[in-house]
């Protein structure tokens, strides 16, 4: 058995798993900015497929880095491109929950200040990740291993715990307990993004 081919093929494994998640990625966006379009009695199931949609998507982002530390497969290519769908998926959220006035939070704020909550976490969101994405790749260009840490991590699962909310929320949910969870959900969310933007400017880059 060719145990060098072998590797080869199993290198494909992760990065196969990346490029499905950015295509799950763009249906699941795609599907966000049609939604409002839907008659309401067809949302809820439509917003169901779009959120396991999601939840598949965030399944592959960890069995692609599982398998490829499990098979000593990491790549130079990995490490920027699974990063960049990871953005690509949570800023893509955010700004298409902008575009479609969700959350709502109708029962908590005025419309006027719930659209500068919904672009003001737009902006926190893609600063922080312009940031490291230059960050990752003056540490990659200079040779430095810049793959994500644990509060990356835990960033990125309360990033998407809150994409979630919104979703189930927008489908099913229009008390106001609902908002106030929402509000709690990305309350959390910006300080985590905050806190993992500051601990990734203190990381040597060369």
């Amino acid at each position: 058995m060719d145990t060098h081919n072998d590797k080869r093929m199993v290198r494909f494994i992760p990065n196969g798993l990346t490029f499905a998640r950015l295509v799950l990625t763009l249906i699941f966006l795609a599907m966000v900015l049609y939604a409002p379009g839907l008659p309401q009695e067809k949302l809820p199931d439509f917003l169901l497929v779009a959120f396991i949609l999601f939840v598949i998507a965030g399944v592959t982002d960890i069995i692609d880095g599982k398998v490829a530390r499990m098979f000593d497969v990491a790549s130079k290519f990995g490490r920027m491109v699974d990063p960049l769908a990871d953005k690509i998926l949570v800023c893509g959220a955010f700004v298409c929950f902008a575009i479609v006035k969700q959350p709502t939070l109708v029962h908590i704020f005025e419309p006027t200040t719930v659209a500068v909550i919904r672009w003001l976490v737009v902006v926190i969101i893609i600063a922080r990740e312009l940031v490291v994405t230059i960050l990752r790749h003056l540490a990659e260009a200079r040779g430095v291993n810049f793959a994500a840490t644990v509060s990356g991590k835990i960033k990125m699962f309360i990033q998407s715990f809150a994409i979630g909310t919104v979703v189930m929320k927008w489908a099913y949910v229009s008390r106001a307990w609902g908002d106030w969870f929402t509000v709690i959900a990305f309350l959390i969310m910006i300080v985590s993004t905050v806190v993992s933007g500051i601990q990734s400017l203190k990381r040597p880059i060369k």
